[in-house]
């Protein structure tokens, strides 16, 4: 075949069948191939060739679904153009493909295929000659006769009036200048109908124009089209928007490279989204820093085909910067009087963090510039921190999101991660605030406590920034790689234990303690709220169910034992089904018809009837539902013989009474200690042996042969019931000392009595924590009497009216005061003096 400048178009030429566009001669595209047939093609060919023969294809336009190229070889377009691949790109994402840059040489028409299998391989035959692609024009390389001449001025005239509507600044409109110069006049209609805007199917019949005359004849009205769509566009933007738009248009006409954008529809509809958005971005009155930012990347996107990854991600990025509420907010409510009262309305009880509440909304009213403040409740599950979160957003006036962080162990959930991951997105923290829309709402961070940690960084540590008040103005997300302000966003944490959140973090964060319920208040909260929620949720009213007071305190002791009411509310739901199914029947009961309601009373009619309303729930009615009771007042029952006693423990359900069980066997002074007990409570086993010995004679302990020492010829075993559960810390010292003090004596410790506090070698009693959830056990427990370390009686200020009322309380400096107050009538040996310790030695820890 014909050559020009060395390239050599073999007669034989491997097809590319082309589904998503046209190659004409002169001009170059990029193929994504992905068929099999095309795959095969660049895989045996392209790649594995070495020559430059070797990267000349045939690009045939298919016009059959790309699906079914396997099923068969479709009917091929008799023309299609030679061209040489210069680029070979191979990716896997998001299935495996390659594109192909390829520029075209000339038209070929197929004389026949050579084989289908596993790519097309044909004969075909040349139909340009290269040199009107490849050659410079000249002097008189224009001057042709008749008709043809004519077209070819027109043609080259038109073109020119083209780039005098377009800016030159654009690369593209520069690159169609140069072509326009330095071509010769055959090669125009191809190059300019493969640059402008035009359907595949106007390619093709330019492609199929076999002799020149016939190819300027097909181009020239593409080209006349786009001269008068860019006038009329122009026309319309300069009357809409004046100069400055005008000349936004005549740099759109061409696009990054892409084919020109001469007033058509859906690329004037991309051009306004991108305006649209230089809009937003300008008006989202966002800091300087993320304006620049932002600026940036949309500078970088008017740059890039839509076809790049990029595009979208940069897009993305952009669209999440003009959504953040840089400077929307609500205005806060402030009268003091009607949060109070939506406060009491929503919440019985939990003064400590309306009051907290209270006192925030004053200081707004005298400080409008006043920081966000942190605060963590921190408190048994089912006491109501989540809900009473809510109840402050809706007091406030603020929106309300919450963040659940059980679980995490990504740092990147809380700073998001960096764009140039695969699949980035933001943190939850900045998530949620393109969800509320406003930059001060109230963020409830639950379940603080319960963050993990794993190889993608520790998650608390990532919270250090946004809950400090020192730097939460400038917080970085990764993914937005700005700072954001966080100062006005009202953070509340929840959590059951300060025990296994990070000290840097407690450090941060203003916690309020949230103490259990008393029966009192459960009684108040189950008739305000528990059943009149349950009745909603089950369809029922109150003339349809009636509980008394009685049922309910009946329900909290017997059936619940916890420091919240989730449970209680559950066996409230549990009674409004069983009533449910009463009503559903007796509704069946009076639709029946007149003679089966005459009919002699039978065994099973009572069922069938209809109750009479209200249905009264009593002690009967509760045991037929709930069943037998769960719990009982079992202190008194177990303190019937010597070496028993009651503690208290603190745990992060709530407070719980704790039994201590000691017996004493013949043996080698061993001391035996059973029911997963942890160091610090072996240790106080130890030491509670070590005082009593010290002090046997003094209290009057013998061991069971009547000897001075206790644990002569004796072995002692200390148990602690509930076996399965682990059981640890210092406030266990002195029952411990009051149950083995029992043991050695033979006296029984008072049934009513439950005692909490550390204890040291010389027998000072040293104070604990959880002293609120600890009374509030033993009141639920039935205790009368509790024994508490002397500095923990401020503590008793926090305690409700009734509870205090209802208690008698023993605050204990000392062994001696302790072992005198759980024994009826005293404990021998507890008048001397010499058990008491010096002032000067009184414990600062």
């Amino acid at each position: 075949m014909a050559s020009g400048d060395g390239i050599q178009v073999p007669s034989r030429l491997p097809l590319l069948l082309s589904h998503e566009a046209v190659l004409l001669p002169g001009s170059t595209a990029r193929f994504t191939v992905d068929s099999p047939r095309n795959m095969h093609l660049v895989s045996q060919r392209l790649l594995r060739g070495t020559s430059l023969k070797s990267t000349i294809i045939g690009v045939i336009p298919n016009t059959r679904d790309p699906e079914r190229d396997t099923d068969g070889l479709p009917a091929l377009h008799k023309i299609g153009t030679a061209g040489i691949a210069v680029q070979v790109v191979g990716s896997n994402w998001p299935k495996p493909h390659y594109t192909l840059l390829i520029t075209g040489l000339c038209r070929f028409s197929v004389s026949g295929l050579l084989k289908e299998r596993p790519f097309v391989l044909a004969e075909v035959e040349q139909l340009d000659k290269l040199e009107h692609y490849t050659t410079p024009i000249t002097e008189g390389a224009s001057s042709s006769e008749g008709e043809l001449g004519e077209l070819s001025i027109k043609f080259y005239q038109a073109a020119v009036q083209l780039l005098g509507m377009l800016d030159m600044s654009v690369p593209v409109v520069a690159k169609f200048r140069r072509l326009l110069d330095s071509l010769p006049r055959a090669a125009l209609p191809d190059v300019v109908a493969s640059m402008i805007r035009t359907s595949n199917k106007e390619k093709l019949q330019v492609l199929d124009a076999l002799t020149l005359e016939e190819r300027f004849k097909r181009a020239l009205p593409m080209l006349t089209r786009q001269i008068e769509g860019l006038k009329l566009l122009q026309k319309n933007r300069k009357m809409s928007s004046g100069p400055e738009n005008e000349k936004r248009v005549r740099k759109g006409g061409v696009v990054s490279g892409r084919p020109f954008n001469l007033g058509e529809e859906p690329e004037d509809e991309d051009g306004d989204d991108i305006a649209a958005l230089e809009k937003k971005v300008h008006r989202a009155k966002m800091s300087d820093a993320a304006l620049r930012v932002c600026l940036k990347e949309l500078n970088r996107l008017k740059k890039m085909p839509q076809s790049m990854p990029e595009f979208s991600l940069a897009r993305n990025y952009l669209d999440l910067m003009v959504e953040l509420p840089w400077s929307k907010s609500t205005k806060d409510c402030l009268d003091i009087q009607a949060a109070r009262t939506l406060l009491d309305n929503d919440h019985y009880a939990m003064d400590k963090l309306k009051r907290r509440v209270l006192e925030y909304l004053a200081v707004r009213q005298l400080k409008t510039s006043l920081k966000g403040p942190i605060i963590c409740f921190v408190g048994p599950p089912g006491v109501g921190k989540t809900s009473v979160g809510r109840s402050i957003a809706r007091t406030l006036g603020r929106e309300f999101h919450r963040i659940a962080l059980g679980g995490i162990c990504d740092q990147s959930d809380i700073r998001g991660h960096r764009r140039t991951y695969v699949g980035s997105m933001p943190g939850r923290i900045i998530n949620g605030l393109k969800t509320v829309g406003v930059n001060n709402p109230v963020f409830l961070l639950d379940e603080v406590d319960k963050l993990g940690r794993g190889l993608q960084g520790d998650p608390a540590a990532a919270l250090l920034e946004v809950l400090d008040p020192e730097q939460n103005h400038s917080f970085t997300d990764h993914y937005l790689n700005v700072a954001f302000d966080l100062s006005q966003v009202l953070f509340i944490a929840t959590a059951n234990t300060t025990a296994t959140i990070p000290p840097a973090l407690l450090d941060r964060m203003e916690v309020l303690q949230v103490a259990g319920y008393t029966r009192e208040e459960k009684v108040e909260i189950a008739h305000r709220h528990l059943i009149p929620n349950q009745l909603e949720q089950h369809g029922l009213t109150p003339q349809q169910l009636h509980v008394p007071q009685d049922t309910t305190q009946d329900v909290i002791s017997s059936y619940t034992r916890e420091a919240g009411v989730r449970s209680l509310e559950r066996k409230f739901g549990a009674i409004c089904r069983a009533v449910a199914v009463k009503v559903a029947e007796g509704r069946r009961g009076a639709a029946t018809d007149v003679s089966a309601a005459e009919r002699p009373p039978q065994q099973g009619d009572k069922a069938a009837a209809p109750p009479e309303m209200p249905i009264v729930i009593d002690h009967v009615a509760l045991r037929d539902i709930l069943g037998p009771p769960l719990f009982e007042m079992e202190v008194s029952e177990r303190l019937t013989l010597p070496g028993v006693a009651v503690g208290l423990a603190w745990t992060p359900l709530g407070g719980e009474i704790l039994f201590v069980e000691a017996s004493r066997m013949e043996g080698e002074g061993q001391l035996t200690l059973t029911g997963q007990l942890g160091d610090v409570m072996k240790e106080s086993a130890h030491l509670a042996i070590s005082w009593l010995r010290a002090n046997a004679k003094t209290y009057q302990l013998t061991n069971m042969g009547g000897g001075p020492d206790p644990l002569e010829g004796t072995d002692i075993h200390l148990h602690f019931p509930a076996g399965a559960v682990t059981k640890d810390g210092p406030s266990a010292g002195v029952t411990i000392v009051t149950c083995l003090a029992s043991l050695f004596s033979g006296r029984l410790v008072r049934s009513d009595v439950a005692m909490t506090g550390e204890i040291t070698l010389r027998g000072l009693v040293l104070p604990v924590g959880g002293i609120k959830d600890k009374v509030l056990a033993a009141h639920r427990a039935g205790v009368k009497r509790v024994i508490l370390p002397k500095r923990n009686g401020k503590d008793l200020e926090e305690l409700p009216a009734n509870v205090r009322a209802d208690l008698d309380f023993v605050t204990a400096a000392d062994l001696d005061e302790v072992l005198n107050a759980a024994f009826d009538g005293g404990f021998p040996g507890t008048g001397h003096t010499h058990t008491h310790p010096h002032p000067q030695l009184s414990s600062k820890l």
